[in-house]
């Protein structure tokens, strides 16, 4: 694990609450899924946040909704080019296994919110992944960059509008429509969704080994 200061690039806007913070890249190493760990220059506090970029990408760049009471979330949004942050990663075991890429295994990789972030990582990692992405939000515009996935591969869920694909919450959606159970199953976002569709799935017959999750938030 690497402890140092990176330079913030810039900020990339998404919705009126949520923002790419994106940093020089320093020739750091990382797996799609590890998360590192931000903070500002003399203060304390800091926050993880899963990896949204990809392995082969020139910088970092990591995925932040503004939240009512979150501290960093609103100072980090404020960051200027040039400003440095207090850096500390990766870690984390979020990964894909390489003999399930190179087989060609089918990968269903459900995200609630910025729960998302490392699964971008993964589609932009590794070119030709067979995946499904289920992402739950509340509104469409909460598709963040969309056209980054493959228009077949990716299942918006929208809880409070009827312009995603399915309207209702993820949990909904993988009771009526998910039933491979030979599939490897990524899950990151509200402990509350990935409590709740791994009771579903493993109902349905997923075996546990082939269950990872990540909480984010």
């Amino acid at each position: 694990m690497q402890e140092s200061r990176y330079e913030v690039q810039g900020i990339r806007q998404l919705t009126a609450s949520a923002y790419a913070v994106r940093l020089n890249r320093n020739g750091l190493d990382f797996r799609a899924g590890q998360h590192i760990t931000l903070g500002l220059i003399n203060e304390v506090e800091c926050r993880e946040y899963s990896i949204y970029s990809g392995e082969q990408d020139d910088y970092i760049e990591v995925l932040v909704k503004t939240v009512e009471n979150g501290n960093i979330s609103k100072k980090l949004k404020q960051v200027q080019p040039g400003d440095l942050l207090n850096f500390d990663g990766p870690v984390g075991y979020f990964t894909l296994d390489d003999n399930d890429i190179e087989n060609n295994r089918r990968f269903i990789f459900i995200g609630s919110g910025t729960g998302i972030a490392p699964f971008r990582s993964f589609v932009k990692s590794y070119p030709g992944l067979n995946y499904t992405l289920l992402h739950g939000v509340r509104y469409a515009h909460e598709a963040y960059d969309r056209q980054d996935y493959h228009p077949e591969s990716h299942i918006l869920c929208t809880s409070r509008d009827k312009k995603g694909d399915f309207n209702g919450r993820i949990t909904q959606y993988l009771k009526e429509n998910i039933h491979d159970t030979s599939a490897q199953y990524y899950l990151c976002g509200n402990i509350n969704m990935i409590y709740e569709a791994f009771d579903l799935l493993q109902l349905k017959g997923v075996p546990s080994n082939q269950l990872h999750a990540e909480v984010y938030f």
